[in-house]
């Protein structure tokens, strides 16, 4: 049966109901909102408002290692039942999973990318890049700031999720001293020093809430070094 935008929708929102379940179970306090949109070959989760109790005491004495440390371990656990229930709602299996967190702004994303475009892409209307984007200009700006942080990626696709949501996956970025640093097991101190300067420079830059029409609420970023792949995620206020 060919699946409606109404329905999609109402598996998206099952879906969002289940991350918020998870996550209470999990960290004891589960988020204000939690909200599920689906596209190309990517499913991104938005949770807003979702900070434990022992979180927020480690965040007042300066500890945001320390809090994402742990909440990458738990969130990462949860995945593999995530897995399970997306590729049961949505009828695709999960090829991996990203995530990424803003505690300034007491916000994240789980993002979920599949092996192949959703079948259900084809029947229901998708979210254009907006027509007033210089596409050029928004990948030459995207490679630009990867090169400052690490390499131009060899491979660039641009996403619209929803008119406020865009997913980047960037293929091809490590440099060889990054790699050298990964063998060595330097994973966590890699990941932190990448997160803080790509969002930063990410998100002071004005040219992408000039070509996105809007001003930018959140960036978020994270990688698969073992593909030597990453994405980064912009939300629009």
């Amino acid at each position: 049966m060919k699946r409606t935008d109404m329905m999609i929708q109402e598996e998206l929102k099952k879906i969002s109901s289940y991350v918020s379940k998870l996550l209470r179970q999990k960290f004891g306090r589960g988020p204000e909102a939690c909200f599920a949109s689906a596209g190309n070959r990517f499913l991104v989760i938005t949770v807003r408002g979702f900070l434990s109790p022992m979180e927020e005491v480690l965040l007042q004495h300066d500890k945001e290692d320390s809090v994402d440390r742990t909440r990458s371990i738990i969130v990462s656990s949860m995945l593999p039942e995530l897995k399970g229930v997306i590729s049961v709602s949505l009828g695709v299996e999960v090829d991996r999973f990203y995530h990424d967190w803003n505690y300034s702004s007491n916000a994240g994303v789980v993002v979920a990318v599949f092996g192949k475009e959703l079948p259900f892409a084809t029947s229901v209307e998708a979210t254009p890049l907006p027509k007033t984007m210089d596409i050029d200009a928004f990948r030459d700006e995207v490679n630009r700031i990867s090169g400052y942080v690490q390499k131009a990626p060899e491979g660039l696709e641009i996403h619209a999720i929803s008119p406020k949501l865009y997913v980047i996956l960037r293929v091809g970025i490590l440099i060889p001293i990054e790699q050298a640093l990964l063998e060595r097991g330097f994973d966590r101190e890699l990941r932190i020093a990448k997160d803080q300067l790509e969002k930063q420079l990410f998100q002071q830059n004005p040219i992408f809430s000039q070509l996105l029409g809007g001003p930018l609420e959140n960036v978020f970023v994270d990688w698969n070094f073992a593909e030597d792949e990453g994405i980064v995620c912009f939300q629009l206020k």
